[in-house]
């Protein structure tokens, strides 16, 4: 880890946590895609997870007056089941057909009749959803667009959004540094002055995302999180088939 490296990666922490301090998404996808590109996989899994729990948990702390306990607390519930099944198995999906579910879950769920999935983001649909995003996440290392399209579907507004969510994915990402911080063997460990580089980085990101969460509307967060959602998704879809072609 040179000085030039740690301090581009510093920057990019500070911005991806921005952007999801604002938008609750996104962030932590660009940030896996960088840490995957410059350090090995476990490595970038343990980095990614340290960051993301600073993240989300300063997120939370700041915005903790809005928490949704009860849906919080489905999702630690459902996370658990999932990691626990996983950590029997320990299945490593082909990545392809793993993008390709990522890619597909939110327009899936766009897709259900209110009729047949409420928009009400009850305990029962959280218990299921962050299993199945919990599963997404130690596969890839990232939920996809699915947590965020259950959120955006239900009634809850931006600011519940955003500190339910922090919340929920600050134990997600603590379960995720386990399982390869642990779980998996050969696990590759961070060096402890870059670790706290990158919380204090989260931090400071975050705390930008607040002054601009606070400044914008319902109707504004909604429309331009489905965009940003879309964009994931289709990107999502595109790698997979691309993967499946044999192009990549």
């Amino acid at each position: 880890m040179t000085a030039l490296l740690a301090a581009s990666l510093s920057l990019l922490m500070i911005f991806t946590a921005l952007l999801s301090g604002v938008f609750g998404m996104a962030g932590g996808l660009i940030l896996v895609g960088v840490l995957l590109v410059v350090m090995p996989l476990p490595q970038a899994m343990v980095l990614h997870a340290v960051t993301q729990m600073a993240s989300n948990g300063w997120r939370a702390l700041l915005w903790r007056q809005h928490i949704v306990w009860k849906t919080a607390a489905a999702s630690v519930v459902g996370s658990l089941i999932s990691v626990g099944l996983w950590s029997i198995w320990l299945y490593v999906p082909d990545k392809a057909m793993a993008l390709l579910l990522l890619g597909c879950s939110p327009f899936l769920v766009r897709a259900i009749p209110a009729r047949v999935l409420p928009r009400t983001l009850g305990p029962g649909q959280m218990l299921v959803g962050s299993m199945v995003c919990m599963m997404l996440m130690l596969v890839t290392g990232v939920t996809g667009p699915l947590l965020d399209t259950l959120f955006l579907r239900s009634p809850l507004e931006r600011k519940q959004i955003i500190a339910t969510k922090a919340a929920c994915q600050l134990f997600s990402h603590a379960l995720k540094l386990v399982y390869f911080g642990a779980l998996i063997e050969q696990s590759g460990s961070v060096e402890p002055w870059f670790a706290a580089i990158a919380v204090a980085s989260s931090m400071i990101g975050t705390s930008l995302g607040k002054l601009v969460l606070e400044k914008l509307t319902d109707t504004q967060f909604r429309a331009w999180s489905n965009r940003i959602i879309t964009v994931i998704a289709t990107y999502y879809i595109g790698y997979g088939v691309v993967l499946l072609a044999g192009i990549a």
